[in-house]
């Protein structure tokens, strides 16, 4: 889960930056959107991944080691048993949209850093998207959970 959220961190740094680089503050259509506007986003769902992790990261490992106490694994039988909790064909599947998502974003970023005013319509764009990762990585803790507390009623 580390890696995914530290990928995540870097592309939305770079968002930042190329919001702020770009000097966002023209007027689509009767909306406008400001740099600032594209660097809330960013940081409302930068911070919404890290509280995330931060939250279920420690509770999720404290059941795994509940689930070794309980099966009575050594140390290399819980590194073979605790693999499928957090790999497997459903993970890769949040794993995937979660890359695909972070692509986007950044490709989104790029895109932005070429124009000389700002598309407000990547601005909604950009928060649905954001939007999307954070679901998405909500949806995985939550899968990961239940299969351990599954095993954990056993």
């Amino acid at each position: 889960m580390g890696g995914i959220i530290q990928n995540a961190a870097r592309v939305l740094a770079t968002v930042v930056v190329v919001a702020c680089s770009s000097g966002f503050q023209a007027v689509a259509g009767e909306a406008s959107c400001k740099k600032e506007d594209f660097e809330s986003v960013v940081e409302t769902a930068a911070a919404s991944l890290r509280d995330l992790n931060s939250k279920n990261r420690p509770e999720f490992q404290e059941k795994l080691r509940a689930l070794k106490d309980k099966r009575k694994w050594n140390h290399d039988e819980f590194v073979a048993n605790a693999a499928p909790f957090v790999r497997d064909d459903k993970t890769e599947v949040y794993d995937k949209t979660t890359n695909d998502l972070l692509s986007d974003i950044s490709s989104m970023g790029q895109q932005g850093s070429g124009l000389e005013a700002p598309d407000c319509a990547m601005l909604l764009e950009l928060r649905a998207r954001m939007k999307m990762l954070v679901d998405t990585q909500v949806a995985k803790w939550s899968y990961m959970f239940g299969k351990l507390n599954v095993e954990l009623a056993k």
